[in-house]
């Protein structure tokens, strides 16, 4: 399995980007996601849809981040609004093959995403 990421970047506190991740290699999947980590810190959890469509969000991204799935391309998209510098981390995309997978099956390269005036 590989996953291809792209949309990082630059942006000004208020702004937003949108990050996509495409998986590749692999036939049938449970979930994609995205989760990330800012220096210093632990990689969590921020984002998760399932190949149905059902979605969750971390508390701290909930009203701001949505996350869409593109079933026929194998690509899940995660829009950013109202970006805070608290939102700065690398964001990396991940996939589960399986309900049951307790961790992630594959792991995007990272992108950076920097949010600052």
């Amino acid at each position: 399995v590989q996953l291809e990421e792209s949309g990082g970047g630059l942006v000004q506190p208020g702004g937003s980007l949108r990050l996509s991740c495409t998986a590749s290699g692999i036939f049938g999947f449970d979930s994609m996601g995205w989760y990330r980590q800012a220096p210093g810190k632990q990689r969590d959890l921020i984002a998760k849809i399932t190949t149905l469509g059902n979605a969750m969000y971390a508390e701290s991204v909930k009203g701001r981040f949505t996350i869409t799935i593109d079933n026929v391309q194998d690509t899940v998209h995660l829009q950013m609004n109202s970006l805070v510098p608290e939102d700065t981390a690398v964001y990396y995309c991940f996939l589960n093959i399986m309900v049951s997978s307790t961790t992630p099956d594959a792991w995007g390269q990272g992108t950076q995403v920097t949010v600052s005036s």
